[in-house]
């Protein structure tokens, strides 16, 4: 990794078949130890249940209120400040619980590639 400062371009966000809005802040081949995304779930959306096999990943909640379920622990209430961490190969799923859009950074380490994802039926 090089020293740099990236602007990213916040109306670059795409709609995943995960169901869920990502914008990429943060995820090159110059920096493979750790990607960056915002990730945007709607009001009353249960994302689809889903793994990465390699990366370590981190949410950290910065708006709105959820319910997230990982591996085999109970689902869990989440809301602004709340950090999860999720190994690789672990189910996992989230659902905005609020009326408002839920925000928050998905941290991924080494960075995600879409190699690394693995989709599962409801």
């Amino acid at each position: 990794m090089k020293a740099d400062i990236i602007s990213p371009d916040l109306d670059s966000e795409f709609y995943t078949s995960e169901k869920c809005h990502i914008v990429e802040l943060s995820n090159s081949g110059d920096d493979p130890e750790v990607s960056i995304a915002r990730v945007r779930v709607e009001p009353g959306v249960t994302t689809q249940w889903h793994l990465l096999k390699k990366p370590y990943e981190r949410y950290y909640i910065l708006q709105g209120q959820g319910r997230v379920e990982i591996g085999e622990l109970p689902p869990r209430d989440v809301a602004s400040g709340s950090v999860i961490l999720i190994p690789p190969m672990c189910r996992q799923r989230i659902t905005n619980t609020s009326a408002e859009d839920l925000l928050f950074l998905a941290i991924c380490s080494p960075r995600f590639t879409v190699d690394d994802y693995i989709e599962f039926d409801d």
